[in-house]
């Protein structure tokens, strides 16, 4: 009966492990972040040189260069937020369990 506790036990906490990287893996930052990053640079790259139709709809401003820009530092400021506050483990997983 204790093999068998030993056994379960073992195989809970690498259930944990896994579900703890994962839940790093697909944080919601890193998935907004990344998203309006690559969406930024294609919208600054397409406001960079505007024709004069596209710049004539927008009454002058070069509506797509500053969407960009702020679209680049909205997802800056996500990637960099889970840089610096990266989602904590679950209780148990960073001290590798009691068999540890």
């Amino acid at each position: 009966m204790s093999e068998f506790r030993n056994d379960l036990h073992k195989e809970v906490s690498e259930l944990e492990r896994k579900s703890a990287t994962a839940a790093r893996l697909f944080d919601i930052r890193r998935i907004i972040g990344g998203l309006f990053v690559i969406y930024g640079v294609i919208v600054t790259l397409a406001g960079i040189n505007p024709s004069d139709a596209d710049l004539k709809k927008a009454e002058g401003v070069h509506i797509n260069l500053w969407t960009g820009l702020a679209m680049l530092v909205l997802g800056l400021f996500f990637l960099l937020w889970l840089k610096l506050r990266p989602a904590p483990a679950p209780n148990g997983a960073a001290d590798g369990g009691p068999d540890a």
